[in-house]
């Protein structure tokens, strides 16, 4: 393992170092080509110290790489490494064209049709643009849905407010995105769900209770209990306000079909997939009456706990939106959620406590902190884009990334720094899988932005461990160790090869 990271580190070294190539380096070039070489026999150090290889020459270093498959890859890049020196130095002795506005205009088409030469006015390498640039392109996209989704699920809660504000039903509030589509990211591409968690506040002669388990706990069985309260002589101003406690029962009854209590709830806990299945008839009853209506076909998917919508225009492009529900935590950015985790099963009145409001919120703290050209989220995107058939999730990147972000200074994730970072992802989980320790990010952290606000529980609960599975299962640590050996291989051919 320590060969493979030690080798990494050249072929990144290499690839940040290509600009520099040539005779026509100037002073800042050439002064910034030191500084990383500087940088990159620190890093080597560091790690032979790590990994106890001091004493050891470096022609056992060699041999033992030998026998990597990687080496011959990189001995491969280092080819093609002199190659273009030769090339560079080779055109850069060639005499200008005569015909200079020709040349220019060549120039200038040129850059137009592929974006701009083989590196930019900073020297950024091309790999790092282009994986910038297929990335970009998937970020426009990504925002025109967004606003899709969200002028669609906004729609819809007017709707819901012309034709049910006068019934004693949840009271819904405007949406929130949520999810790594509206955190700028997405490992799925075209087919991401665009998610939109709708808060629910009690409606009038009503509150909810939350009945809270352990802070943190994945399993804890967080239940929303709902209460009358008496209106006689709450909002006189209100005229023929019913009172579910003090009026005659045949006044009750006729007025049934608006009971939360009963119509939405088991045993007094508010129930999700009573709540999911009637927002799920709610939507086919008022999808006529959308502006939507004219342009998509509508198709709702089955969902026990959310409102799974798909959306087909007239050329057959379709786009996922699941709206899903939430009851918030005091003030603070913490809910819980109707949604569960599909893998293990949740009874219909047990809520999980959700932190994408707060994620999300963090990731905007960040974009309005870091400066103009940060590239955290396309490292985000490319780590995520190779984890197909592991079983590391989207969400265990994520928490990396987050970290990350609160120890690394945002001015070292310019695109001159993508690869260096991407890098110190895989590092940073490979530390977490042998210590068999992932704290999360929100519970026991103290480095936390001030406009996030996590309950004062959260603030002195001992951290989390995401990989607490890994200390009781001996197997499964054997297995994630194996797969991050695949990821390693496969994080090399997207550095080396772009593929």
């Amino acid at each position: 393992m320590a060969a493979k990271r030690v080798l990494a580190l050249f072929v990144l070294s290499i690839v940040q170092l290509l600009p520099m190539v040539g005779d026509e380096l100037d002073g800042g070039k050439h002064e910034s080509a030191l500084q990383r070489v500087e940088q990159l026999s620190l890093e080597v150090t560091r790690l032979l110290h790590e990994h106890e290889w001091s004493s050891l020459d470096w022609g056992g270093l060699v041999f033992a790489a030998l026998w990597q498959w990687q080496f011959w890859v990189i001995s491969g890049v280092l080819d093609l490494f002199f190659v273009l020196c030769w090339w560079l130095r080779k055109r850069s002795r060639q005499p200008d064209s005569s015909d200079e506005g020709e040349s220019s205009s060549s120039s200038t088409d040129l850059e137009e049709e592929e974006g701009g030469g083989d590196f930019d006015d900073k020297g950024h390498p091309l790999m790092t643009r282009t994986f910038a640039k297929r990335i970009g392109l998937s970020g426009k996209s990504m925002a025109y849905r967004r606003q899709v989704a969200e002028e669609l699920v906004g729609d819809l809660l007017a709707v819901f407010q012309e034709r049910l504000s006068n019934r004693f039903l949840p009271v819904l509030q405007p949406a929130i995105g949520v999810g790594s589509t509206f955190e700028g990211w997405s490992p799925c591409g075209h087919d991401a769900v665009y998610c939109l968690l709708v808060p629910l506040k009690p409606p009038h002669g009503h509150a909810f209770h939350l009945e809270l388990g352990t802070v943190g706990q994945m399993l804890a069985k967080n239940c929303i209990r709902v209460e009358q309260e008496c209106t006689c002589t709450k909002d006189q101003r209100v005229e023929n306000m019913l009172c579910f406690l003090h009026h005659p029962e045949e006044v009750l009854w006729s007025n049934q079909d608006s009971s939360l209590l009963g119509n939405l709830c088991t045993d007094s806990y508010l129930d999700a997939q009573k709540i999911a299945h009637w927002f799920q008839n709610f939507v086919i009853s008022a999808w006529g009456d959308m502006t939507q209506s004219r342009h998509y076909s509508m198709e709702v998917l089955p969902s026990s706990r959310s409102c799974k919508l798909q959306l087909t225009n007239a050329s057959g492009r379709s786009l996922l939106v699941e709206i899903v529900f939430g009851v918030q935590q005091g003030d603070s950015d913490i809910f819980l959620s109707s949604q569960a985790t599909e893998t293990i099963f949740t009874p219909s009145t047990t809520w999980p406590e959700t932190y994408a409001v707060a994620e999300v919120k963090f990731f905007r703290h960040i974009a309005r902190q870091a400066p103009h050209g940060t590239i955290y989220l396309n490292c985000l995107q490319l780590c995520a884009g190779i984890l197909v058939n592991t079983g590391f999730s989207s969400y265990t990147w994520k928490t990396v990334v987050m970290h990350l972000l609160n120890t690394i200074p945002l001015s070292s994730w310019s695109r001159w720094n993508f690869m260096m970072r991407l890098q110190d992802i895989m590092w940073y989980l490979h530390d977490c899988l042998e210590q068999k320790r992932l704290d999360h990010f929100f519970v026991g952290n103290e480095n936390m932005p001030e406009d996030i606000i996590l309950p004062a529980a959260f603030q002195v609960a001992e951290p989390i461990n995401l990989f607490q599975c890994l200390v009781q299962d001996p197997a499964a640590h054997a297995k994630a160790l194996s797969e991050f050996e695949e990821l390693q291989d496969r994080f090399t051919r997207l550095l080396v090869l772009g593929v």
